[in-house]
């Protein structure tokens, strides 16, 4: 149905959108009630604390930073919804505090006592038995005394460089002999320490954090002097990399030192304090690191929580989620099976976790590697993750004298030391490493193989929502595709090419790409729906993405929406679209599911007046994918894929134990059936779907 007097409303009015940054903290919210659910096991209640504290670790060195550089530099630019950078900070506070507090509720009244009970524990030290007391002054002695550097505040000793998210101990100090003035010393705890010593008992898991044991044994640290109180602290610094590439002349130099800044050279954005720490300590680190009393957080919970996921490696699968074995897709199962032979007959798609990476992505890079008749193998890397066995394959592929690309984006926020690395190790070994398109992050995912047949060459690919990345393929969903489609290798011939910066080609026939087609390509499928959509048959969009934030989609949507199409919208994380609002967006639905997986995949739907179309992509709705990355779309024509991924769809949206609802005033409400015997997972129901199709194996 239509929406009346239209015309009188401003799409583009601030009122009609949510603040970026306050959405992104309504997810970390979300992320925080999963912690609290008791339907979780114990180990991954305290697993989404810790990603809880990741996550903010994050908006504090990005988004927070973001705002404070546009107050220094009096940037006057609004945000979405009118607000100023210091009027966003304000409200950050505002809505950080409540979130931080109900943090150390949960882990202190709730997660640290049930792990006590399972015995695991992090003990205090005043509450050992006089034998481990000592026994532990000796591990400090020998063990973690050596390796500790005090550095003492005075007129010699200016502030010291804080590592950016290390953890350190603030003392008070008294040198009776000589005077009564009190003076500050730090130490800023290695990361070579274990942050958790443990305890020798007979059965459990014991503990007691490394820095008690330093604050403990002060007296050894500074013999002679009286300690009055000692305090941990973490500061957290500007980690966004701004480099002008143009002016760098070796791009993997200037990452490398950008990193090194990162560290400990850039400014602070945060500072987090123990409860206890005295006022004039934590005036004086304020007034030190340049901050405001408003970027002061002060924590009753042990700091640096992102260590305790640590304890997820303890192996009581009581206290974890069950294990699973995702799906062998059966096309390319076998040890015989050929999968350029089982591409060419059909395409093929994959859903991880639920399907393997391993016999599936993997396999069929590694065949590449393999097969003899494979002539060249090109790939872009964003993230691979430790140890990758693709980086590995990559090396034998050009070590048996195949033409290898790997397409390496050194600027993969957060991963650009690992990529550094691993790209100087490819290169070693005959890889040809691209470095990616200059003032561009290459974010698509795509794995071109030529292979020799009967004298010609042929395409094969991969295409992907995600990374090539054997660890996060059993913990985000995705989806791949697998084609042998002409057009598409040919498209993908030419995208490989604009990524070594020798290609300005525009003529794509399958590929949208951005950023050059894929901005003005979203906006006229929307405007098509919009056209084609009737009273008798309302045009539909149906689309999952992780965010969404773009000031030209977002009232594009809102035009669609006034002509009656109806929008579904699945939106992981931040979602600046204001849903449900009168003669605005009431046909629009917005949805967001939190759950044992993290929904990656990028899928869009169009009815297109009955001519369905479905694409995959890399890219979000936002400005940074529609602009400033190179991301891919891609179209999916088999009708046994289209019925799969239409199918996925509508189990996300048949959602009712994980699935929160975006309200018209901000808010996230809980879907929740009214009968509890309807209660619906639509992970649990990809999982279970696994364990049917394993018994229906071993029946036959």
């Amino acid at each position: 149905m239509k929406s009346k007097n239209n015309s009188k409303i401003d799409l583009y009015s601030p009122d009609n959108f949510f603040n970026r940054e306050l959405s992104l903290i309504d997810f970390n919210k979300r992320v925080l009630l999963e912690a609290d659910d008791k339907s979780h096991p114990l180990l991954e209640r305290l697993k989404f604390c810790c990603i809880l504290s990741s996550n903010l670790d994050e908006f504090f060195m990005i988004r927070v930073a973001g705002l404070k550089g546009q107050i220094a530099s009096e940037v006057v630019e609004l945000s979405y919804d009118g607000k100023t950078p210091k009027e966003q900070l304000i409200e950050v506070r505002k809505q950080l505090v409540p979130i931080y507090q109900k943090h150390s509720e949960l882990l202190n009244d709730h997660i640290i006592p049930a792990l006590e009970k399972h015995n695991i524990a992090i003990h205090n030290f005043k509450d050992l038995p006089n034998s481990e007391k000592e026994e532990l002054e000796q591990y400090f002695i020998d063990s973690v005394l050596p390796i500790l550097t005090p550095l003492t505040l005075g007129p010699a000793n200016p502030f010291p460089r804080l590592i950016n998210r290390s953890l350190n101990v603030a003392f008070v100090l008294k040198d009776e002999e000589k005077t009564t003035e009190e003076r500050i010393a730090f130490v800023q705890l290695p990361s070579v320490l274990p942050r958790f010593v443990k305890l020798e008992r007979k059965s459990g898991h014991h503990y007691i954090l490394v820095e008690q044991l330093i604050k403990e044994f002060a007296n050894i640290l500074f013999p002679g002097l009286l300690v009055k109180t000692a305090n941990t602290f973490r500061v957290t610094r500007d980690a966004d990399i701004e480099i002008a590439e143009d002016e760098a002349e070796d791009l993997l130099s200037e990452i490398a030192e950008q990193i090194k800044k990162r560290r400990w050279g850039r400014a602070a954005v945060r500072l987090e304090v123990s409860s206890k720490m005295p006022e004039f300590l934590v005036e004086m680190l304020t007034e030190f690191l340049d901050l405001e009393p408003i970027d002061v957080y002060v924590h009753d919970r042990p700091l640096n929580l992102p260590d305790f996921m640590e304890f997820l490696k303890l192996d009581i699968r009581d206290l974890k989620d069950k294990p699973f074995a995702p799906r062998n897709i059966p096309e390319l199962n076998g040890r015989d099976v050929n999968v350029f032979d089982a591409i060419k007959q059909q395409d093929i798609l994959v859903h991880h976790p639920y399907d393997s990476f391993a016999t599936s992505t993997l396999k069929f890079i590694n065949q590449a590697v393999s097969d003899p008749n494979v002539l060249a193998i090109k790939i872009t890397m964003y993230r691979t993750g430790q140890n990758s066995p693709i980086v590995a394959a990559l090396k034998r592929a050009a070590e048996d004298g195949k033409s290898v690309t790997a397409f390496v984006e050194l600027k993969a926020r957060f991963d650009e030391e690992k990529n550094i690395t691993w790209a100087k190790e490819l290169e070693n070994h005959g890889v040809h490493v691209v470095y990616g398109v200059l003032g561009l992050k290459t974010h698509c995912k795509i794995c071109s193989v030529v292979r020799k047949e009967n004298e010609q060459l042929r395409t094969y690919l991969h295409v992907s929502t995600g990374n090539y990345n054997q660890s996060t393929s059993r913990l985000y969903t995705d989806m791949g595709f697998f084609t042998s489609n002409q057009d598409f290798g040919k498209d993908a011939t030419h995208l490989f090419n604009i990524l070594t910066g020798y290609s300005h080609f525009k003529d794509w026939k399958e590929f949208i790409v951005a950023p050059t087609t894929m901005y003005k390509k979203t906006l006229e499928l929307i405007e098509r729906e919009i056209k084609l959509s009737t009273p008798e048959n309302p045009g539909m969009i149906f689309a999952k993405m992780n965010q969404l934030a773009h000031r030209e989609v977002i009232p594009a949507l809102y035009k669609a929406s006034q002509a009656g199409v109806k929008i579904k919208l699945l939106v992981r994380g931040l979602c600046c679209l204001r849903p449900g609002v009168e003669g605005l967006s009431e046909n629009i639905e917005v949805r967001s599911i939190i759950g044992r997986f993290l929904e990656h995949s990028r899928i869009f739907y169009f009815k297109n007046g009955g001519d369905e179309e479905f694409y995959l992509s890399s890219a979000d709705w936002m400005s940074r994918n529609l602009h400033k990355r190179m991301e891919l779309m891609f179209p999916i024509y088999d009708k046994r894929l289209r019925v799969r991924i239409w199918d996925s769809l509508n189990i996300y949206w048949s959602d009712n134990r994980k699935s929160w609802k975006l309200t018209g005033s901000g808010e996230y409400v809980k879907i929740k059936p009214k009968d509890p015997d309807a209660e619906f997972s639509a992970q649990d129901f990809f999982l279970d779907e696994l364990k049917l199709l394993r018994n229906s194996e071993m029946l036959l």
